[in-house]
């Protein structure tokens, strides 16, 4: 599961106060597109009911999308997901690695160089960087970065890298070739009337910049 990072493009991130249609259409759709990486993120829901949803989502993305689990690893080991996601305040990486095991993948949000180099340090299998733009899907939100922060990270480590924040088909070139192998957009595509087709449109835009 782990080398199938190098191979991810569009990451899709769950969010029921965004969808449209609801979460199990919304990452149907994602993995029909062809996403190779959903997130399931969610904030207000009890454990059980997201061990229960967290359990369809698995059997969406089976052997067609890595699957990981924002923050909650007890989540991702009650519904066996490939990993977890997790940000600069929730757990310490060493104790997440030690509780989820070497072989899931560890995912983490990062701010500037010296966060990124030290998850690297630390053995996290792919970075996210964010806020690249503003956005106002995370109301925490830090102030944007801009994609001169991809290429500082880029020029340095050799992680898979996900850009966050603010992202859109109008910059999505921009992100990817500053060095960013995939990319998150959740509001423009949870609020599209054809989830289906619009993953197609970034994935196909991701595909054409990494081939450049």
């Amino acid at each position: 599961m782990l080398n199938k990072l190098e191979n991810i493009d569009f990451y899709m991130i769950t969010d029921s106060n965004l969808t449209k249609n609801g979460i199990i259409s919304d990452v149907s759709n994602a993995v029909n597109a062809g996403c190779k990486i959903v997130q399931y993120r969610e904030k207000n829901k009890s454990t059980k009911d997201m061990i229960n949803e967290a359990k369809k989502i698995k059997q969406i993305c089976n052997d067609k999308a890595i699957f990981l689990i924002n923050n909650r690893i007890d989540v991702a080991l009650a519904v066996g997901a490939d990993g977890v996601h997790i940000g600069q305040d929730d757990m310490d990486i060493k104790i997440a690695r030690r509780l989820i095991g070497d072989g899931k993948i560890i995912g983490i949000t990062v701010h500037n160089l010296e966060e990124a180099l030290r998850a690297e340090n630390l053995g996290i299998n792919y970075i996210g960087i964010a806020p690249i733009f503003q956005t106002d899907t995370k109301i925490d939100a830090l102030k944007p970065c801009g994609v001169e922060m991809i290429k500082k990270i880029r020029n340095k480590i050799n992680l898979p890298i996900v850009a966050v924040g603010g992202i859109n088909k109008q910059n999505l070139r921009e992100v990817i070739c500053a060095g960013a192998d995939s990319a998150v957009s959740i509001k423009s595509v949870l609020n599209s009337n054809d989830v289906f087709a619009e993953i197609k449109n970034y994935i196909k835009i991701i595909g054409e910049c990494k081939s450049l």
